[in-house]
């Protein structure tokens, strides 16, 4: 009788214990789940050479952006974003793995990005990440011994994607206008009409269809890289070159064509700021905007004929200062101006840390978000700024040197192979028109600049030697005639 009355009081709490924890599984996963969704998107949206000052938030009058200038109002506005090396390669190199261009070897444009690097996207990906990238690429590099140019239209292999899976890739364009692509198939695509407007729509669109799993998306836009003069007409049309404001480093006789050149560039970049419109509002429809890491940023500037010269590479701020957004409203709650510099190798390890994710050992830069989120300015003195090898556009015989330097918040060091090459004050010299190098008045500060740099060579174990030494390390031929110079051209406008 003992056993028999047991027997269904035992059955019984076995079957509420079971019932408990089916229960307690069953509550438990939505949690799960729940957590997993709460994971931080991340957008990161990339112009090519848009300088700091081409945006109206940071006080520029003549060109039109409307939408940026809202997104300023809700972010942290970086005010002294540096990039590292001036160019396109070697910027997304670093970007990419937060490494300085001598550690992952892409300091010239069109050299390749090893596949086993550690990048973002791979570790975005290990960590339950969609991802996806859109646009320019210009990291799948040439095989030795192929024109330079080779691959620019053709496919990247998968293999190269550096941990993407969404592509919709062209290696490089710089034609804006019904530009081809290659998807994940390697198949050939049209972006129709204005590619950046293609670009962004593709954007919405894996958006919208990946906003209940935790995404990472980079857009990479060409424009306004040059050529400046074809943006859409509807934008081209809002800018009269007669009324445009020079900076008074542009040389008296280029006015006229720094005028027609920024008019352009300008269109372009209110092209640009249209479909940033497009993108937030698809952003705040969705719900995502308030759980999503949005940054805005460029690779590199555009002198625009300050100092009477075009392009990049070069160490004045017109080159290396870029505009930077960074908005995250669940993990940063109070916009505000970040005015210590962030360099180039400082992004990812600062993205991960924003997204929780652990830092790999690889990574060279810094990761200032517990700064960020903390409602503080970020703790770095100086950015670094290189050219181990001028190319392309500054070779040897058109002016190009190696050099090493440094942006701190108001001054700019930067020496050359011969010693100290410039010096400004950015605050007294904005446009930085007065070399300070050498001056004796200003010998105490130079040299605390030159101990500055000294420690950020020695920390990137960067010897700063001639641009061949690092050619031969790496096995790499110059392009056309990028190593052809005249024997003193060191002391060419010195």
């Amino acid at each position: 009788m003992d056993f028999i009355t047991i027997l269904p009081s035992t059955r019984s709490y076995n079957f509420r214990l079971i019932f408990s924890l089916l229960s307690f599984l069953l509550f438990a996963m939505p949690f799960k789940l729940f957590a997993q969704s709460e994971k931080p998107n991340v957008i990161f949206i990339l112009a090519d050479q848009w300088r700091a000052d081409a945006v109206g938030y940071a006080g520029n009058k003549d060109v039109i952006t409307p939408n940026l200038d809202k997104l300023a109002q809700e972010s942290l506005v970086f005010e002294n974003a540096i990039t590292v090396m001036a160019v396109c390669a070697p910027w997304r190199a670093s970007f990419l793995t937060g490494q300085y261009p001598l550690t992952n070897g892409v300091f010239y444009n069109d050299k390749p990005l090893a596949t086993e690097a550690v990048t973002m996207a791979k570790i975005y990906k290990d960590a339950g990440y969609q991802t996806g990238y859109i646009g320019k690429w210009h990291l799948n590099g040439h095989a030795p011994g192929e024109h330079p140019f080779s691959a620019r239209d053709l496919p990247v292999p998968k293999e190269r994607r550096q941990g993407f899976d969404y592509w919709k890739v062209r290696e490089v364009s710089h034609d804006y206008n019904d530009s081809f692509y290659f998807d994940e198939n390697d198949e050939r695509h049209v972006w129709e009409g204005y590619d950046a407007f293609s670009q962004t729509d593709s954007a919405i669109s894996y958006i919208k269809k990946n906003k209940k799993n935790p995404f990472l998306l980079v857009m990479s836009w060409g424009p306004p890289h040059n050529p400046y003069q074809t943006a859409p007409e509807k934008y081209k049309a809002m800018y009269d070159p007669a009324k445009i404001s020079l900076r008074p480093n542009v040389p008296e006789n280029l006015r006229d064509s720094a005028r027609q050149v920024i008019a352009g560039y300008y269109a372009h970049i209110t092209a640009l700021d249209k479909a940033m419109g497009d993108l937030l509002q698809t952003l705040e429809s969705e719900g995502l905007a308030d759980n999503t890491i949005l940054v805005f940023t460029s690779e590199h500037g555009d002198m625009l004929f300050s100092k009477g010269v075009l392009r990049k590479q070069r160490p004045w701020d017109e080159s290396i200062k870029v505009p930077m957004l960074l908005r995250y409203p669940k993990g940063i709650s109070k916009p505000r101006t970040i005015a210590n510099p962030i360099d180039t190798p400082d992004l990812l390890p600062t993205l991960l840390g924003l997204s929780g994710l652990k830092t790999p050992k690889t990574v060279e830069g810094t990761d200032f978000s517990a700064q960020l989120k903390a409602g503080n300015d970020i703790d770095n003195e100086a950015a670094l700024i290189m050219l181990p090898v001028p190319f392309h556009e500054w070779q040897f015989k058109n002016g190009g040197r190696e050099f090493r330097g440094i942006r701190t918040q108001r001054y700019t060091y930067v020496k050359d192979l011969l010693g100290p090459w410039l010096f400004y004050d950015n605050k007294t010299d904005p446009y930085q028109m007065d070399n300070l190098a050498g001056q004796a008045e200003y010998k105490e500060l130079q040299d605390s600049l030159e101990k500055v740099l000294k420690a950020k060579l020695k920390k990137t174990k960067d010897d700063f030697l001639p641009a061949d030494e690092y050619m031969t390390k790496w096995g790499y031929l110059y392009d056309m005639q990028d190593s052809i110079r005249d024997v003193n051209y060191l002391n060419i406008n010195r």
